[in-house]
């Protein structure tokens, strides 16, 4: 999950490193560190805590070089500290690497080289690469690092420098993501390509084995036997700009603003609204497998899983395919059924999430056609799955997910309409409907954003709360445990969300005056019941938050001058979760910022978990 950046060319290392950081410090704010080579030799420099105090340290003291690396590590082996933070170098002082990933076997690698007299300093598992390539070291990184991933178990994205070969940069990877830039010129490495875009649009991912060599005017790669392999780069389109707050004084926020425009590019193209028919080309190759799958399983994690959760309804209902959710982190360690007649869905915004990457490898195993639904190019998901629907969000940089999440669920509802078109299980008529309610989205979504309602002031009363229940039925509990995860992740609130049918079942227990209550009652088939929840509530002298249709004057009439009633555009109940989720994203949001939490880089959390 840790941030990694290497350059070599002409500009100024240290700038280019530091802005790639900055850029990447969503994926780990536990310590910071950079290093580069220039006249003096290499020198390094590392700091405690946010990039921030880097940065600082480096304008007391400034470092300057023409090649060099940096890293923002989210801690696994060792406290963060300075001492523990990357880059970490040899005995010799002349060589460092930084790391994403754990290395398993780090105390047998670390005794043997201890008793070969290296010395180490620090309590990573990382620190044991740097004297083990130190070991092998002949004259040649790249064949010292061949040599040396030999020898390692785990998972890694590995980027190393030696002070005695000039603007020369080696990196491998198994498991975490690594991305090469190409340019004119320079080249450049990192975790993301959002790191990158200020400075090319052309990428070649590394795929597990990879070892790669980069100058300023080449790039060599080769697999772990040494042999030449030829890849094809990847232009990605986002803007640069898009990466950047716009204004805002927060990433979420604005990213909950650009849903809207989220989901019309994930819609684009694909809605054959007058012949009532979804176009998805990314999917032709996987057509068969699509129209003879029997049951389908959904493959996710975190709030991937959430939108998984959604899709079985989706799926169920529209193309009559039999559909079950599963996150990847446990999905192989039962003895999951799954055959030739079986199809998984693998959800992942990256496309890099380690446990949704083994249990879709674990489904192909047994026999399942695969694919996937991502929002990145040239990820491992997407080159692994036989077909992808690319979600076009463009960059999330904050850490709890929003617009990818949105556009999770268009993606899916573009999925089960194309499936059941496929399978002859929905007319074109009906289809044409659901593109055209469909259609209507972004507009609503702007709607409900724009006038979102007294949620700053409730924001105030949530803080106080140390408890939340979140509420829904059917189609929208999903909806509910997404909104009392984004509470949690970045207030620090306890939230649950719950099956309101199943809320007499234990946690009516907790009901009281100090407990938070969000009820998610949009019209549709179990609107009454819904409202007979929110009625068992209010006896127990439970406050109530109530998202629901505009002008619905029976949720009124229930609640009091205690409760707070947010309204959303009313929408075809199937296609409602991507409004009633606006909301809860906002509450989250607001009620983050009143408590003081730092919104963006959440405590303990990062962007991508490509670690087990």
């Amino acid at each position: 999950m840790c941030g990694i950046v290497g350059y070599v060319g002409s500009r100024d290392a240290v700038g280019v490193i530091l802005d790639g950081l900055k850029r990447l410090e969503y994926r780990g704010y536990d310590s910071a560190g950079i290093a580069v080579v220039s006249s003096g030799g290499l020198q390094r420099r590392r700091s405690e805590g946010k990039l921030q105090n880097l940065v600082r340290s480096l304008a007391a003291e400034p470092l300057s070089g023409a090649f060099g690396l940096g890293h923002t590590r989210w801690a696994t082996h060792g406290r963060p500290s300075e001492e523990n933070a990357h880059p970490h170098q040899d005995c010799t002082g002349r060589l460092v690497v930084v790391h994403n990933g754990i290395i398993e076997n780090y105390l047998a690698l670390k005794a043997r080289l201890e008793g070969a007299g290296h010395r180490f300093v620090t309590q990573t598992d990382t620190e044991v690469v740097a004297h083990l390539v130190e070991s092998l070291y002949a004259g040649s990184l790249e064949e010292a690092v061949r040599r040396a991933v030999g020898e390692l178990e785990g998972i890694y994205a590995l980027v190393l420098m030696h002070e005695s070969e000039p603007q020369t940069l080696v990196a491998a990877r198994v498991g975490p993501p690594l991305v090469v830039g190409l340019a004119e010129g320079e080249h450049f490495l990192a975790s993301d390509v959002a790191a990158l875009l200020p400075y090319t649009r052309d990428f070649v991912f590394l795929d597990d084995g990879d070892i790669v060599t980069v100058t300023p005017g080449a790039m060599r790669l080769v697999n772990a036997a040494g042999e030449p392999v030829v890849r094809q780069a990847q232009r990605i389109l986002w803007d640069p700009i898009q990466a950047e707050k716009g204004g805002y004084r927060h990433f979420m926020l604005k990213e909950i603003h650009e849903q809207p425009q989220a989901v019309r590019d994930t819609l684009f193209g694909r809605m054959g609204l007058e012949e009532g028919e979804v176009h998805i080309e990314e999917l032709a190759g996987a057509a068969a497998s699509l129209a003879e799958a029997k049951r389908v399983v959904l493959i996710a994690c975190g709030t991937s899983w959430h939108a998984a959760l959604v899709g079985k309804f989706l799926i169920e209902q529209i193309a009559g395919l039999p559909a079950e959710v599963d996150y990847g982190s446990e999905f192989r360690y039962r003895t999951p059924i799954v055959d030739a007649s079986t199809l998984a869905v693998a959800i992942s915004q990256s496309g890099e999430t380690a446990d949704t990457l083994a249990a879709f490898r674990e489904a192909k195993r047994l026999g399942a056609s695969g694919v996937a639904i991502c929002n990145v190019q040239g990820s491992m998901l997407t080159r692994e799955a036989a077909g992808t629907l690319l979600t076009h969000a463009g960059p999330e940089i904050g850490v709890a997910s929003t617009k990818a999440f949105t556009s999770q669920l268009v993606a899916l509802a573009l999925l089960a309409l194309h499936l059941g078109r496929l399978r002859g299980t929905l007319s074109r008529d009906a289809c044409r409907r659901h593109l055209e309610s469909l259609a209507r989205l972004p507009h609503l979504m702007e709607q409900a954003l724009a006038a979102p309602g007294p949620i700053e002031e409730l924001a105030k009363a949530a803080v106080k709360a140390s408890d939340f229940l979140y509420l829904g039925r059917g189609i929208h509990y999903p909806i509910a445990l997404e909104g009392a995860l984004k509470l949690k992740e970045i207030s620090y609130i306890h939230a649950e969300g719950y099956p309101a049918g199943e809320m007499k079942h234990g946690p009516i227990a907790l009901i009281d005056e100090r407990m938070g209550i969000v009820a998610l009652c949009p019209r549709g088939r179990v609107y009454e019941k819904m409202l007979s929840n929110v009625q068992e509530v209010k006896a127990r002298g439970g406050r109530v938050i109530a998202v629901a249709t505009a002008g619905d004057s029976e949720i009124r009439r229930i609640l009091d001058a205690a409760d707070t009633l947010l309204e959303v555009p009313a929408l075809d109940e199937l296609w409602s979760p991507l409004l009633f989720v606006l909301p809860l994203q906002l509450l989250a949001y607001y009620t983050a910022v009143r408590a003081g939490r730092d919104v963006d880089q959440p405590r303990n959390l990062a962007k991508s978990v490509t670690v087990e």
